[in-house]
């Protein structure tokens, strides 16, 4: 899109957006647009929101891309009228998180505000969008192809457990008016379906995209999984385990095979993800023209998710951590998919660039901060595996974890003209920076990692995700023993000490995960008051579709063991589990004193409420004590 030539400011300059209205149409001479889509997400102009960047994909491929963000499902329902209808489809981006886990916390209450919304106003979006829109698009459009794509269809693209209804549900497509999903990262596949519709084939002529899923009358093929289907996994339990475990392996393949799932009389194709993004893929999704701004129409309101990220730089994605909680592996892939350190500094500059920046990055990140340019050293090994988890049960020993490229973006990114000071706020895995290299130079250039990272990197607070101390807890958790924890904070301690740093050590902890005790939690408890912590950055576990640990708490069942694990079902004992989080809070005591002997752990008294702690963690403050609407925040990692 060329620049604009009046003088009015970039941010409030509509030409430079992708429209949202019939007027922002006719500004651009357009008549019809090719695309559109409709966001749960207010439109913000900026690679971390999933509309915008489909919108600006297909931009880039020579389409004319309309937004209509957060449509009014309610009243007459002109929002999804005014635009008319698209050339080639319509799109749905359900939100950059899911809507359930938007709308409700872990006990089922729900929220209040919504981070993605102007002014973080609740109530802008519906629960299920991808459902509730697709319904209202096919009624009054019924012609025109209908494609979902985002977090929301991507984690329920096979039948999946439903926390905040409690029941088994069929795979998205069942349930919805979409023609199509695209799950994972859609920059690939709404490309290719773009092409061929614009070509002119239909949408049942479609078939054979990978990461879509549809109805098909084709018979599966000899080298295909078939899983067990809808009403099977409704009968057993154990049905629905194994087929988790098909899908978890697949998704984490280079290569993975076609899946298909049943529903009815009905058969649901899953195709195969595409390969890893290569560098130069990844530098095209994000050196798109974003203008890294909210749309024009908010002027005045702030969007809270925005200001989280506005000066901060994705430098890859993927996750070979395959936390048993975590989604991210899931819809983006197992293998790192890095930018090359030019667009990471093109982008870098474009922040240093904006009205409001004063010369701080936020974060120099990624869905783990650290797994920047790492893969395997024999990558005709990583095309063979199948395993959830590079780093669990030990690291692999055909993992590169050499931090030595990421030091020298670092090193780059703070050297730039404008930038005082850059940030890693996205989680660090100090399992991988402790990891053991083969290669001497790169063990040094690991501990020179940590170094750096804590003497430059950290605002303050570096959040770090050891989620429990129990070995037992983290075994299910894929994550590594507590102990690893004890040598990073040894690590994190002497390094404030030698640069004369006040910084805290902010650990994440779960609790109620799968295979967590009341006796773990008490243990918990106990071990981090030794530390000195008071523990703000905690969460009860909240079951999302497609996770390792959401299938052991419906089952009951590890769907790689077979074997039945404990989980904390009711609303008391989640309650019961999560209070030992707060055991320095007076009005807990008397609780907590009666879990204890209930669970025969007296022993945990006189560690608990016998003498306090010789001292609190450095820098903490009563008032962060005080402030309870910290303590349960949500987290990825």
């Amino acid at each position: 899109m060329k620049p604009t030539t009046t003088n009015i400011p970039a941010r409030y300059d509509r030409k430079l957006f992708l429209p949202t209205t019939r007027d922002e149409m006719e500004m651009l001479g357009w008549e019809q647009a090719d695309v559109i889509i409709f966001s749960a997400d207010a439109y913000v102009d900026h690679p971390s929101f999933g509309a915008a960047v489909i919108g600006r994909t297909l931009q880039a491929a020579g389409y004319r891309v309309a937004i209509v963000p957060q449509p009014n499902w309610r009243d007459d329902l002109r929002d999804f009228r005014k635009l008319g209808r698209p050339r080639l489809f319509f799109g749905i981006s359900a939100g950059a998180m899911d809507s359930m886990v938007n709308h409700y916390t872990a006990a089922r209450r729900l929220r209040h505000d919504d981070a993605y919304t102007p002014g973080g106003r609740h109530g802008a979006r519906p629960d299920y969008p991808t459902i509730v829109y697709s319904r209202i698009i096919k009624q009054l459009y019924p012609d025109i192809p209908i494609i979902a794509g985002g977090i929301e269809p991507s984690l329920r693209r096979v039948s999946h457990y439903d926390y905040w209804q409690d029941r088994l549900r069929p795979p998205l497509l069942a349930d919805c008016h979409a023609d199509m999903i695209i799950y994972g990262m859609g920059e690939r596949p709404v490309a290719e379906i773009a092409r061929r519709l614009n070509q002119g084939c239909t949408i049942t002529d479609i078939t054979d995209v990978p990461q879509t899923v549809l109805f098909s009358n084709e018979t599966p093929g000899r080298d295909d999984i078939l899983l067990h289907s809808f009403e099977e996994c409704v009968a057993s339990k154990r049905n629905q385990a194994m087929n988790f475990r098909h899908v978890e392996e697949e998704s984490n393949r280079v290569a993975g095979h076609i899946i298909w799932q049943s529903v009815g009389d009905r058969m649901v194709k899953i195709n195969p993800m595409y390969p890893p993004m290569t560098t130069e893929e990844a530098d095209a999704a994000f050196d798109l023209p974003y203008t890294r701004l909210p749309h024009p129409r908010y002027k005045g309101k702030e969007i809270p998710a925005y200001n989280m990220i506005r000066h901060s730089i994705c430098m890859h994605r993927g996750c070979f951590g395959g936390c048993a909680f975590c989604t991210i592996s899931a819809h983006q892939g197992k293998f790192i998919a890095s930018r090359s350190k030019k667009s990471i500094l093109r982008e870098a500059r474009q922040v240093t660039a904006m009205h409001d920046f004063k010369g701080y990055i936020s974060d120099l990140g990624g869905p783990s901060a650290n797994m920047y340019a790492m893969g395997g050293f024999d990558q005709s090994i990583c095309s063979k595996c199948a395993r959830p988890s590079c780093l669990h049960p030990r690291p692999c020993p055909n993992l590169d974890n050499d931090h030595t490229p990421l030091l020298d973006i670092y090193r780059s990114v703070d050297a730039l003209p404008g930038v005082k000071k850059s940030f890693v706020g996205s989680g660090v895995r100090y399992d991988l920076a402790m990891a053991p290299h083969q290669n001497e130079k790169a063990n040094a250039a690991n501990r020179q990692y940590c170094t750096e990272l804590i003497a430059h990197h950290v605002s303050g607070r570096l959040k770090v995700a050891p989620e429990h101390t129990s070995d037992t807890v983290l075994q299910l958790m894929r994550k590594p023993s507590f102990k690893l924890f004890h040598r990073f904070k040894s690590i994190f301690d002497r390094i404030n000490s030698q640069y004369a740093l006040r910084q805290q050590l902010i650990p994440y902890f779960i609790s109620s995960h799968p295979g967590c005790r009341p006796d773990d939690m008490a243990e918990l408890a106990a071990e981090t008051k030794e530390l000195n912590f008071h523990l703000e950055q905690v969460q009860d576990f909240t079951p999302t579709p497609m996770t390792l640990a959401t299938e052991i708490y419906y089952t009951g069942i590890h769907p790689y063991t077979g074997e039945s694990v404990y989980t904390a079902r009711t609303p008391e004992e989640k309650q019961e589990q999560r209070r030992f989080f707060f055991w320095y809070e007076k009005e807990e005591k008397p609780a907590i004193m009666r879990a204890l002997r209930r669970i025969h752990r007296q022993d945990l008294e006189s560690r608990l409420f016998g003498a306090t702690a010789h001292t609190r963690q450095s820098g903490y403050t009563d008032r962060q004590k005080n402030n309870r609407h910290i303590k349960y925040t949500r987290h990825k990692k």
